[in-house]
């Protein structure tokens, strides 16, 4: 159902929600305009449960038509497989991007003349059409990404939502910063004063390449999209090959609003490659394409920095999440909270913990001293309780997304000793998915052969309890992980004020985002939009934060023309 509003009707329909996170950004309160329970999308109607899961279900075995994008070359590719076993077959148009690229860079003097405000409030009703089809979103994103169904509807609804919002009214705040127009007058003493008048306007970049991935194809692309669309900027879509359809959704949502407000719905396009065609390496050198998101491996990001040299590329790679366990006056609020972090879409975040440093004579705790063998112990023991009912774990590991993660689980046992072992979970209803807990092994820090493996990123449910001479020499450690390897998150658990001002001072130093004693239902791999910075930009794990002036500004220029008054 469209809206048929005005440019003007937008802007001030959208308008309370934009002042309201801007003083949410300023404040870092919490504030959140999309409902995270699904139930708060109604029952039986458009929004409902049941609406979102037929619409989804009509999108299978079918072609994902975009028919009004130019430069379909004819040929329709299908790479993705749910990682719980349901059919998919859905196949999208493949592109030629010598006829769709000049098409996007010539929707682009409309809508920056269209301006900062007009922009922000055209983003805003695209995501205000997504949130209307949250449940669709989950299924899409649950299928894709393998997270179970709570996870995909609120890390890739609502949560990716907030974020895309966050990134539009930062990229208002810094574009308005500069009025539109100034006049300017200087004095001369007893000549004339020399007056003129100036005009500021905001020019986009170029068209930006959002190069999507495959866990959190909303949650991680939807900053960098709005970014760069709010800051007059086309962008093209390329989604990871197994995660298409959430991303596919959202540009078809995006073209349609972007007509209905009067532009060139060619402002944002898809890009769905063949199995193998590594087309993210060919659109991110064409001169065209000025602005690049992506997020994925160290290897395919470094890449990009040093090839892409045409375009400001913004990277979130592989890092090394470590963290510092001193003591504790709530011993077991710490293990639960830890066990929690570590099985949360069986540890397939960027921001999941990998180390746990932790001293070799043990810490003291509200439950006595531990030592280090205890305390793994008695991790391992919280993880399995956790997890000991199939239901709450299915609910919480959901699937492994690919078939590197499940290797990785399979190859732990041979790097050390395994304090807790992985087993295998039974899905009810999708029974060819590979869902799998958490395995943690133990490792000696002093060893040549153990650095080896606790400082390279081992992406999914494996962590490492790094048995470490002292807090100080844990410290140390954090220190040169987060400078060498990079770390999207640290913890760190203490009663000691000295110990907390070495942990904190560090993180300082090598800019790392610090959680500091999580007991309770916050934890360490979980930001807030509006209020958490996700990354830092300031270690080799990211060269942006989610979301702050920084990632937005860069993203456009301030052209000045300036004649006599």
């Amino acid at each position: 159902m469209t809206t048929g509003l005005s440019t003007a009707q937008l802007i001030e329909k959208h308008r309370p929600a934009r002042d309201r996170a801007l003083e949410a950004i300023r404040s870092r309160e919490f504030w959140s305009p999309h409902p995270e329970h699904p139930k708060a999308y109604g029952e039986g109607g458009s929004l409902s449960a049941e609406a979102g899961q037929a619409a989804f279900d009509a999108l299978r075995g079918t072609r994902f038509a975009l028919d009004d994008q130019p430069g379909a070359d004819g040929e329709w590719t299908a790479t993705e497989s749910s990682p719980y076993g349901l059919e998919l077959g859905i196949s999208y148009p493949h592109m030629d991007a010598d006829v769709l690229l000049p098409a996007m860079r010539a929707a682009m003097p409309a809508w920056r003349a269209a301006g900062p405000e007009v922009r922000a409030a055209v983003c805003l009703e695209i995501l205000s059409r997504i949130s209307a089809r949250t449940h669709e979103f989950a299924h899409a994103v649950m299928h894709t990404s393998g997270q179970a169904f709570m996870m995909a509807f609120q890390a890739g609804g609502p949560h990716a939502q907030d974020r895309g919002m966050e990134a539009v009214v930062y990229a208002y705040e810094e574009q308005t910063r500069t009025p539109e127009s100034a006049s300017w007058s200087k004095p001369q003493g007893k000549r004339d004063p020399l007056d003129l008048s100036k005009r500021f306007t905001a020019v986009g970049r170029g068209v930006s390449l959002l190069v999507g991935c495959n866990t959190f194809p909303t949650w991680n692309g939807y900053p960098g999209f709005f970014a760069s669309l709010a800051t007059g900027n086309p962008v093209l879509v390329k989604p990871h090959p197994r995660a298409v359809l959430p991303l596919a959704l959202t540009v078809r949502i995006a073209r349609e609003v972007l007509a209905e407000s009067g532009f060139d719905p060619n402002l944002v396009a898809l890009a769905a490659e063949r199995e193998g065609e590594g087309l993210a390496k060919e659109l991110a050198l064409r001169p065209e394409v000025r602005i690049i998101d992506y997020t994925g491996s160290t290897a395919f990001g470094d890449w990009l920095e040093a090839n892409a040299l045409q375009a400001r590329v913004f990277t979130e790679k592989a890092g090394v999440n470590t963290v510092v366990i001193d003591s504790t006056d709530d011993y077991k609020g710490m293990l639960a909270n830890l066990a929690f972090s570590l099985s949360l879409y069986s540890g397939q975040m960027c921001t999941t913990p990998q180390n746990l440093l932790i001293p070799r004579g043990g810490i003291s705790t509200d439950a006595g001293e531990k030592s280090y063998d205890e305390v793994v112990a008695d991790l391992a023991t919280a993880v399995s309780k956790l997890l000991g009912d199939d239901a709450r774990a299915n609910a919480l590991l959901g699937a492994i997304v690919n078939p590197q993660v499940r290797e990785r689980i399979e190859s732990a046992p041979s790097l050390g000793e395994v304090a807790l072992p992985s087993r295998a979970v039974e899905h009810p209803d999708f029974p060819d998915a590979t869902v799998r807990t958490p395995v943690i092994v133990k490792l000696e820090s002093a060893k040549p052969d153990a650095e080896a493996v606790y400082l390279s990123e081992c992406f999914g449910p494996v962590s490492f309890a790094v048995a470490v001479d002292s807090t100080a020499d844990a410290v140390s450690l954090l220190r040169g992980t987060i400078r060498d390897k990079g770390a999207m998150t640290v913890g760190a658990y203490t009663t000691s004020p000295d110990a907390e001002r070495l942990i904190e001072d560090a993180c300082l130093d090598e800019c790392a985002q610090l959680s500091l004693n999580l007991t309770g239902g916050v934890y360490v791999n979980q930001t807030a939009a509006f209020s958490d910075f996700h990354g830092s930009g300031g270690n080799p794990a990211a060269n942006a934060a989610l979301c702050d002036g920084a990632f937005v500004s860069d993203r456009f220029r301030t052209v000045e023309v300036r004649r006599p008054a």
